[in-house]
């Protein structure tokens, strides 16, 4: 995987500048580098025996966690679940590929097969667990369909609201999430190997939590979809299901879980090749970055004080208002960029960008802006006030060209932020 982003018009490149652009480049992709799946399965699998176990792969990075546990065990099974872009054949394996962010019938199928197979397990299950597990795997209630519990993701995703929130309710819906696998496996032994692509590492809230206890309660469900005035706007159905006095979810059978890969772990990764701590001038935001994006970009943009490289790990929102292209990670670049030229602050790039190589319904993983960005973009005719206020930071990235494209990466462990000020 190697990140690469768009070649600045010749006026706009400044030699010091591209070497900035270029390092930090290189910062994101060590970061990428560290949540490698295959390598951490591989790491978690040594002195582990199993006997014949039935392997589940859901997210993201399912293909490549399966593929390096096929070398470690002997599987009874191996069902892989993930995303179109990751999606390949893989010899003894069934793979399945199916929508994120948004459900579709393909990973509704998916999902029915993994709870056909897991019905007839034998004795021990190893579920791989990676984010984007949620969207891939719908297995909707009784009485919700696959398009009533696609529109409940769409409000939830378009709400702001945190991916914790989000899965709250998405558990209350399914049959698979908050401890679903671990109770269609009964009586097998369930081990898990979890990819974190969750702030702080809630393994409740990684994929909805397939084997472990649910976020929170039915009640709980309803009054975070009304503190964001989603009650209302919700299917029928939903309002139906979560309104009913539903069975305690947090009842389940025991099972084992380690988490092997994580944003936090990423981001030590990018602190040790950027040459070490403070005295270096390497400065590590200590807790995630996350929340809206204009108030993340303030919280950047807060941290510059001196030269040096600054860097940031989490997941921001972003509350939809307009109807443009883009992602979180590339409209927290653009927003950085206004406000550091409010601010008077030259000689720097920002890059932010997914570590699964998409941000948002596009083809980028984010955008790398620098001192230059604004006035690219009024030179192609771009208004910057205009592109935020529409959601748009795609086109507006991609005028000025700074659009970050690196492809799918097969892993997943959220966003990633590099600032460096000369």
């Amino acid at each position: 995987m190697k990140p690469t982003v768009s070649d600045l018009p010749p006026e706009s490149s400044d030699p010091a500048t591209t070497q900035m652009r270029q390092r930090a480049l290189k910062l994101f992709e060590v970061g990428v580098e560290e949540a490698d799946p295959a390598r951490a399965v591989e790491a978690a699998l040594k002195g582990r025996s199993f006997h014949n176990p039935l392997v589940i792969a859901i997210g993201k990075a399912a293909r490549a966690m399966a593929e390096a546990a096929m070398r470690h065990v002997t599987a009874d099974m191996v069902v892989v679940v993930t995303n179109y872009e990751n999606a390949s054949p893989l010899k003894g394996a069934e793979v399945h590929a199916a929508s994120h962010p948004v459900p579709d019938i393909q990973g509704a199928r998916a999902a029915l097969r993994v709870e056909q197979v897991l019905a007839h397990a034998k004795g021990e299950v190893l579920a791989l667990i990676s984010g984007g597990g949620s969207a891939l795997l719908p297995a909707p209630v009784t009485g919700v369909s696959l398009e009533e519990k696609a529109e409940v993701n769409r409000l939830l995703i378009g709400s702001g609201a945190d991916i914790v929130t989000v899965n709250l309710v998405r558990q209350h819906l399914s049959r698979l999430k908050g401890g679903g696998i671990l109770r269609a496996a009964y009586p097998s032994k369930v081990t898990t190997l979890v990819l974190s692509d969750v702030v702080n590492d809630d393994l409740r809230a990684i994929a909805s939590g397939p084997t472990v206890s649910p976020i929170g309660t039915p009640q709980e469900a309803v009054a975070a979809l009304k503190d964001f005035d989603l009650w209302d706007r919700l299917p029928a159905s939903v309002r139906s299901h979560l309104s009913q006095d539903l069975p305690d979810m947090g009842d389940l059978p025991e099972g084992e879980i380690e988490l092997i890969g994580s944003n936090a772990r990423s981001l030590a990764a990018m602190a040790r090749a950027a040459g070490g701590g403070v005295a270096h001038g390497v400065h590590v935001f200590p807790i995630p970055l996350e929340g809206d994006v204009a108030h993340a970009a303030e919280v950047v943009v807060d941290c510059v004080t001196q030269k040096g490289i600054y860097l940031f790990g989490g997941e921001t929102t972003v509350k939809i208002k307009g109807e443009g292209l883009g992602g979180r990670n590339q409209e927290l670049a653009l927003r950085v960029a206004q406000l550091a030229a409010a601010r008077g602050i030259t000689d720097y790039v920002f890059l932010s960008g997914g570590t699964d190589g998409r941000d948002g319904p596009t083809d980028a993983a984010g955008g790398l802006v620098d001192d230059g960005t604004l006035a690219r973009m009024a030179a192609a005719g771009v208004d910057i006030d205009d592109i935020l206020a529409r959601n748009n930071s795609y086109h507006g990235l991609d005028a000025a060209g700074d659009l970050l494209k690196i492809g799918p990466t097969g892993t997943n462990v959220a966003d990633l932020q590099v600032f460096i000020k000369a």
